[in-house]
């Protein structure tokens, strides 16, 4: 019988160059476009609306300006985003900016982002941030106001305001003008439908009153 090793080569190394190549987003094919978000089907992305009617106002937003509600969430964390409704001019760019305002000891819990890296600057106070990598090895770091931190496209990561009596501000940039986000625990305890029960004992070691309780304390 004929050995396939050598004929399978090619087609290795071509899907090797194709991996290598992809990008979060995809790049444009012009200058800019306008999202048109009055349109009432999907695609990837939104569609674009008359390049001749782009204006200054489609390129600049208001979003970030203000905190939003960090009591929303038992965390005491807010995130408020750029997107193709609150800027139309980011549409197509592959990217989204993010306002993060953390109460004192707030808390962005594990959660990942799977179509996109992200870099978080810290604005004001003092953040423990990191990441795990797929070797579950832990990275963190302590960033004063100015300091940067980089969290890997798809890894679970993390924010903490390290203050006990002042809240703390920090803005990210994600590569990807939508980046997705899935927090760990309340993807495992809250999903719809439940997770089965027996997924989640046995995958943390846990019993159905820990089910009770965790689901009960996230609002499932």
């Amino acid at each position: 019988m004929k050995k396939t090793g050598h004929s399978l080569l090619p087609s290795l190394l071509t899907l090797a160059l194709l991996l290598g190549s992809t990008k979060a987003d995809p790049h444009p094919l012009q200058d800019y476009c306008i999202a048109d978000t009055s349109k009432p089907f999907y695609l990837n992305g939104a569609p674009c609306i008359d390049p001749k009617l782009a204006a200054s106002s489609h390129f600049t937003t208001a979003a970030l300006s203000k905190p939003g509600n960090t009591k929303a969430t038992p965390y005491g964390f807010s995130v408020k985003v750029t997107n193709v409704t609150n800027l139309p001019g980011l549409n197509t760019m592959g990217l989204t900016m993010a306002r993060v305002d953390l109460d004192p000891n707030g808390l962005v819990p594990l959660h990942s982002h799977p179509r996109a890296s992200e870099v978080t600057i810290c604005i004001r106070g003092s953040l423990l941030v990191g990441f795990v990598n797929t070797s579950n090895y832990v990275f963190t770091q302590l960033l004063r106001p100015g300091e940067s931190f980089v969290f890997p496209r798809g890894l679970i990561h993390f924010l903490y305001n390290m203050e006990t009596m002042d809240s703390a501000l920090a803005v990210s940039g994600l590569s990807s003008q939508s980046p997705g986000t899935q927090i760990a625990a309340v993807a495992a305890f809250t999903s719809k439908p439940s997770m089965p029960d027996e997924v989640l004992k046995k995958s943390f070691q846990i019993s159905n009153q820990d089910i009770t309780r965790i689901r009960r304390n996230l609002g499932g």
